[in-house]
């Protein structure tokens, strides 16, 4: 069965054309994918280097692709469900030490020796459910932990490319370690003064409700003060106002119980009298029975206690006096309180505590005026710092779209675009009110104070414009690839994926492509689906996508293709038979290449 096979999967380490990965650099290791599409059942293990994805039109190889999105936590699509539900298995090599093993680690996962496994299933009604290192973890999870580990570019993909937020982040990239130290510089600068700036304005609009609530708690401090209430006072009031208003009740009662204890109620004699006689008779008996001695002392240990009890009873009687003047006050001392209690707390410990907070409040409203002082003073001094740090920033900027113009360029030329010119665009923008950079007001955000727009000329005479405008998918291809290359050095993604990245290219330039795919490689993993046979050419690995029938049912199977077969892949991709003498010479040329 699929999950007894799964139970079995174990990760392998491939090693191509002279290529062979390194634990310390992530990549995908292995897909198995089951019940997606035309894919009934498929392995597909990508090199570490270049690996092209080849076969008919329709055969499944952008299925691969839609897997690959599943695994990093993208949206299912249930029209692809085959049969029940569609299952993706991915293992991806990663160091064990790694940040993102760590915080598998942390949510109950495992990576064992740098293995990270990573599932989807998606049934064909209902919820799809992800995993990652064997535990269950929602989608959006998911992508969070592995949407840094790979990166995929198509022709749908080419908005990206118009995009002048990801053209800015793209240079930035390529700038290299100073260009990304003055922006983190920038960004904090930027998120400090954002924050006095909120606070100030916050202060100033709510002016009006912050003096009105420094009244009321003026006033209820002013309040608690003249009364000066004591912890747990109320409870003690309460106490000896039931106290005072039943004093003849309580005396009563201490005279009755006095009088049973002494006698005094028409008895023959005391309690204590009684006690002392039992206990002598029993000290009589004593010397036959140890027990009745130990008896006889315990009478007298209680004769002891009641007479305290009966000195007590006494002594309290005597305090129990009526006091009209004393209750009067009493009771009007707890209606005080109790105001107090029904606008600032319950009981009055409460309303102790509400003025300790109410004094620090008060504390902090009473010095806005010294605080908006303070918040001005920082506010200006921040845009000061913060100007400072832009210019530096976009004199940076500037240096590296000189460098990425001139790179780009070159590979442009490369790629069969000989008259294409690429360039990098930094600008700014006036505004009155914004950021003050030199001599200049300019717009400004969170990343700076650049527009960063990526244009092109794509043949002589042409005035270059905004990528997208006026070039064909083909050229945008090319541009894709060749920025691509540019910046693999400086922050490379462990595994790029393109999808017909050559479409609308031919001849030399696909050449050209397939060996600055192969360069790219050199970086970073790459998979590239494609059907021209100058690119597959130029991989480390070759998988063959295939599509067959079994009666009625259409699957499509994933082979590697080496040796024999794989001359007779490229000699069907150049000339639609894999059989023909001069398309196989041409196929032993092109690998020779």
């Amino acid at each position: 069965s699929w999950s007894d096979s799964w139970q079995s999967f174990t990760c392998r380490w491939m090693v191509g054309d002279g290529h062979r990965g390194t634990s310390s650099s992530p990549m995908i290791d292995q897909i198995s994918i089951s019940g997606l599409g035309v894919i009934e059942q498929a392995t597909i293990a990508p090199g570490p280097g270049f690996t092209a994805l080849t076969g008919e039109t329709g055969a499944g190889k952008t299925l691969v692709l839609s897997a690959l999105s599943l695994l990093m936590g993208g949206k299912p699509a249930p029209s692809l469900v085959r049969g029940e539900r569609a299952r993706i298995d991915g293992c991806w090599r990663i160091a064990q030490d790694s940040a993102l093993a760590q915080r598998v680690t942390e949510l109950g996962g495992t990576v064992e020796e740098g293995e990270l496994l990573v599932g989807r299933t998606v049934p064909k009604d209902g919820r799809s459910r992800a995993t990652i290192g064997g535990i269950p973890i929602p989608a959006a999870t998911l992508a969070e932990l592995t949407g840094d580990l790979l990166a995929v570019h198509g022709q749908a993909d080419q908005f990206r490319l118009r995009r002048t937020s990801s053209q800015r982040a793209q240079l930035d990239s390529f700038g290299g370690d100073e260009l990304g130290r003055t922006l983190a510089e920038y960004r904090e600068g930027y998120q400090r003064l954002r924050q006095v700036e909120e606070e100030l304005q916050t202060r100033r609009g709510e002016a009006r409700t912050r003096a009105a609530e420094a009244d009321y708690l003026r006033f209820g401090l002013e309040e608690v003060a003249s009364l000066d209430p004591q912890p747990g006072e109320d409870r003690a009031l309460a106490e000896e106002d039931e106290r005072l208003g039943n004093v003849d009740a309580l005396s009563a009662a201490c005279e009755t119980a006095h009088s049973a204890l002494s006698g005094d109620d028409g008895g023959s004699e005391d309690v204590l009298a009684r006690i002392a006689g039992a206990a002598r008779a029993l000290d009589q008996a004593a010397t036959h029975d140890r027990v009745l001695g130990e008896l006889a002392t315990r009478l007298r240990e209680a004769a002891v206690g009641v007479a305290e009890v009966s000195s007590d009873i006494a002594g309290h009687a005597a305090s129990l006096e009526l006091d009209p003047q004393r209750l009067g006050w009493v009771q009007e001392r707890r209606a005080s309180l109790n105001r107090l209690c029904r606008k600032y707390g319950d009981s009055v410990d409460d309303v102790l505590e509400w003025a300790r907070d109410a004094a620090v409040r008060l504390a902090d409203l009473d010095d806005d005026d010294s605080r908006i002082e303070q918040l001005s003073l920082e506010g200006q001094s921040l845009r000061t710092e913060l100007g400072e740090a832009a210019g530096r920033l976009s004199k940076l900027r500037r240096a590296a779209a000189e460098d990425l113009s001139a790179v780009v360029s070159a590979e442009l030329t490369a790629l069969a675009m000989p008259d294409a010119r690429f360039n990098v665009d930094v600008t700014s923008r006036e505004d009155a009110s914004g950021l003050l950079v030199g001599d200049r007001t300019v717009v400004w955000g969170p990343d700076g104070v650049d527009d960063v727009v990526f244009q092109l000329a794509p043949h002589r005479g042409a005035e270059p414009a905004p990528i997208g405008q006026g070039a064909s998918g083909g050229e945008l291809s090319r541009v894709m690839l060749a920025i691509e290359v540019a910046c693999a050095g400086s922050a490379p993604v462990p595994t790029m994926v393109f999808d017909e990245v050559d479409a609308g290219v031919g001849g030399k330039a696909a050449v050209e492509i397939g060996r600055r795919l192969s360069r790219l490689a050199a970086h970073t993993q790459v998979i590239v689906v494609t059907h021209l046979p100058q690119v597959a050419a130029f991989a480390q690995t070759q998988l063959l996508v295939t599509k067959g029938s079994a009666g009625l049912v259409t699957a499509a199977s994933v082979t590697e293709v080496t040796g024999d077969d794989r001359r007779r892949e490229i000699a069907r991709m150049l000339a639609g038979q894999d059989d023909s003498a001069h398309a196989l010479a041409h196929a032993d040329e092109l690998l020779a290449l």
